[in-house]
């Protein structure tokens, strides 16, 4: 395996379209919710994704390594990625695009903490620490600084689901990584993920009675965005670039997502931006990117330091 690269132009651009998209799936998923469930959507979304994921394998001839214990983790992960995009779907019935978006990429803070109870490489530095508490910091006051006429697009409910669902895809990053999938092929450990939740949504959906569906125009846009944008084309994009630059020099570019979340719902959705979110949700960036990005953060503030 050759060196991986540092980040230049090229890996930029492709991050902050990346983000882009992944910050419009929260919007995309609450413009059809009138006429299907987000979690129906997700569901349908992950199941059709699943498909070309498992074509496209077909077409490079690679094969399945369930054998030898593989399937324990692959179950797992497919259990926390669907549990993740259950609360997703439910948590956008009860909140804002913009604060599951916010709330979503708490992620890179719960992969941390659980990496480094788990791997010795992965042991957490002072500044990290720092980062952590702010992000926690930021959750808090984005939970409980709301004024008394907060939007009723927003509640503390759905927003707890973001936040269970930023901890989920974490320990789903994980289980990725200290198990046997590490090693394997990208497209087999998404296959996993995408075939899970499938299951789990669908099941969901059925249980909590959420199937009613109006294919509408728009609900068509979705769907096809979702699929081959976010759930296949996206994802791996996503993994191409893990294959050839640093990982921890891209996982500091996740603080964009957000960003564009709640820009596009500000545009698209016309949802309001809350005094004590803002604040609250500055504070969560802040704490993504020192956890995400500890050694550019030390560097920086080494350099500011007098000689």
């Amino acid at each position: 395996m050759g060196t991986h690269k540092a980040v230049d132009g090229r890996a930029v651009s492709i991050m902050v379209v990346l983000c882009m998209v992944w910050g419009l799936q929260q919007i995309a998923i609450k413009l059809a919710a009138h006429d299907m469930a987000p979690m129906m959507q997700i569901g349908l979304r992950s199941g059709l994704a699943a498909l070309l994921v498992g074509a496209l394998m077909l077409l490079r001839r690679e094969r399945l390594h369930l054998a030898g214990g593989l399937w324990r983790p692959a179950l797992l992960v497919g259990f926390l990625f669907g549990l993740e995009f259950v609360l997703i779907g439910e948590g956008l019935r009860h909140t804002s695009a913009g604060h599951m978006a916010v709330f979503l990429y708490t992620a890179p803070v719960f992969a941390a903490l659980g990496l480094h109870f788990r791997l010795a490489s992965e042991r957490l530095h002072p500044l990290q620490w720092g980062g952590i508490a702010l992000a926690f910091a930021g959750i808090a006051v984005a939970f409980f600084g709301r004024s008394a006429g907060a939007s009723a697009q927003t509640s503390l409910h759905g927003d707890l689901l973001g936040v269970l669902a930023g901890a989920a895809w974490g320990f789903t990053t994980v289980a990725v990584r200290c198990s046997r999938l590490s090693t394997a092929p990208a497209t087999e450990t998404l296959l996993y993920q995408l075939a899970g939740a499938f299951v789990m949504l669908m099941a969901a959906s059925a249980w909590m009675g959420q199937v009613d569906v109006h294919l509408t125009p728009i609900v068509w846009k979705s769907l096809v965005f979702q699929t081959l944008v976010v759930s296949f084309a996206s994802y791996l994009v996503w993994f191409w670039l893990l294959r050839q630059y640093i990982a921890s020099r891209l996982g500091v570019f996740s603080f964009m997502t957000p960003l564009f979340g709640v820009g596009f719902g500000v545009w698209l959705l016309h949802e309001p931006l809350e005094p004590g979110f803002v604040a609250g949700a500055a504070l969560v960036l802040v704490g993504i990117t020192v956890v995400s990005g500890q050694r550019w953060v030390s560097q920086a503030v080494g350099r500011l330091r007098p000689s």
